[in-house]
């Protein structure tokens, strides 16, 4: 019979208290519920009279934006420990450190990051991260390079994606991202002032194909160990560290998939700046910023995933030359399609940003949602003949520069 059942502040504190070897016997503990997501609850258990502190995250069986009317299993917390743990085997200092795992109540027990903040509320403050694009470009190169059949021996790989199959998140995914947008849902969720540019997207045959392409290979293409949900609420960060969290919806898939939501989720604030930015001139120094972060993570990625395939390659096949310039001018076409679709799905699906919805002034909200969706849209209706990442920083300074009638 399953012990599960969702822990009170209180019963943290007990579980945290018995520990081995992170608190001293006796001490007074406090707990916080700090969770501001959909899926779990998230205590901060801190030690009065050291300070020290560490975090409780436990699955819910149901997803919080909708209730119990939504069920989840509670293996993704099996899935996401796991993850974790591969992830910082081959990014150390990349991850936050897994202290202890309780399958019964599916509960992980990790290293607190109060020190960082998340990095979707860094960007909304405008703040700039100079070390992150080489953080997110090394920790994409290492996790999808020895994840792979790049790079992991190959049987092994095989086995290690049975331990990732995650069909009810992933079934998440492929409504929220690769159908509900695209036709009117229920689950959708469109401001009255963008249902004309929701419309349009519902009869767009020729973006549905792009957008059916995109779809199959996040069904069918196996190629790597995924986060799986890489978008900026799911980083915390400081000006000197970065830390990638959250990877629940982990699973074998393609890799343009985790760097496209990278790049969609910085391109979203860029559209955002509508809202956040004081000034033209303001607006331009950081969407400048923002642009040149995107292009850096990519060519920080691509030469570090360069340097592991050319090191540590196991697929003699794979060294074939030639085989790594066409496994990479594909890789970002995929990502680019993948981030579009990212993009679009958070203007009008079920969840969307912090970084648009919280843009009090409507007619700048407006402006932003409708440059994220024509940045979006741009994406996928070229994807596939996208040869460089300067490309998708074109699209992005054009769309702006329409939306606005002028030069960004």
């Amino acid at each position: 019979m399953s012990t599960y059942h969702p822990l009170s502040e209180a019963q943290a504190i007990e579980y945290a208290r018995h520990i081995p070897n992170l608190f001293q016997p006796g001490s007074d503990l406090t707990s916080h519920e700090i969770g501001d997501g959909n899926l779990n609850l998230v205590f901060r258990i801190s030690e009065t009279a050291t300070g020290k502190s560490i975090i409780l995250k436990q699955a819910l069986p149901y997803a919080k934006v909708v209730g119990e009317s939504w069920p989840l299993t509670l293996d993704r917390a099996r899935i996401e420990s796991e993850a974790l743990l591969i992830e910082e085997g081959l990014n150390p200092d990349l991850v936050p450190h897994v202290y202890a795992y309780d399958a019964d109540l599916a509960l992980t027990v990790m290293e607190d990051l109060s020190d960082h903040i998340i990095m979707r509320r860094g960007l909304i403050e405008r703040n700039q991260y100079p070390l992150f694009a080489e953080h997110i470009g090394r920790f994409l190169a290492n996790t999808l390079f020895f994840t792979s059949d790049l790079g992991k021996n190959q049987q092994e790989k095989k086995i290690q994606q049975g331990r990732f199959i995650n069909p009810e998140l992933c079934k998440i995914t492929e409504d929220l991202i690769f159908d509900d947008p695209y036709r009117d849902a229920e689950t959708n969720n469109i401001e009255a002032h963008i249902r004309d540019a929701a419309e349009q997207l519902w009869a767009d045959s020729e973006l549905h194909f792009e957008v059916a392409i995109l779809r199959n290979k996040f069904l069918t293409s196996a190629q790597a160990l995924l986060h799986g949900d890489l978008h900026t609420g799911s980083i915390f960060i400081k000006p000197d560290s970065t830390k990638v969290i959250d990877p629940e919806f982990a699973y074998y898939g393609p890799m343009g998939f985790d760097i496209g939501a990278v790049l969609a989720n910085l391109l979203l604030n860029f559209a955002a700046q509508e809202g956040w930015s004081k000034d033209v001139e303001s607006r331009a120094s950081y969407r400048a910023y923002l642009l040149q972060t995107v292009k850096d993570v990519w060519t920080h990625f691509e030469t570090n995933f360069r340097a592991l395939w050319n090191e540590h390659g196991v697929d003699r096949v794979f060294q074939t030359p030639g085989y790594q310039n066409y496994f990479l001018a594909n890789l970002l076409q995929d990502s680019v399609g993948f981030a579009g679709a990212k993009m679009v799905r958070r203007i009008v699906g079920l969840a969307h940003v912090a970084d648009i919805d919280k843009i009090e002034d409507a007619v700048a909200r407006e402006r932003a949602q409708r440059l994220a969706l024509a940045i979006g849209t741009s994406f996928i209706r070229t994807n596939r003949q996208v040869k460089s990442i300067d490309e998708l920083i074109a699209i992005a300074t054009q769309e702006s520069a329409a939306e606005r009638g002028f030069v960004l």
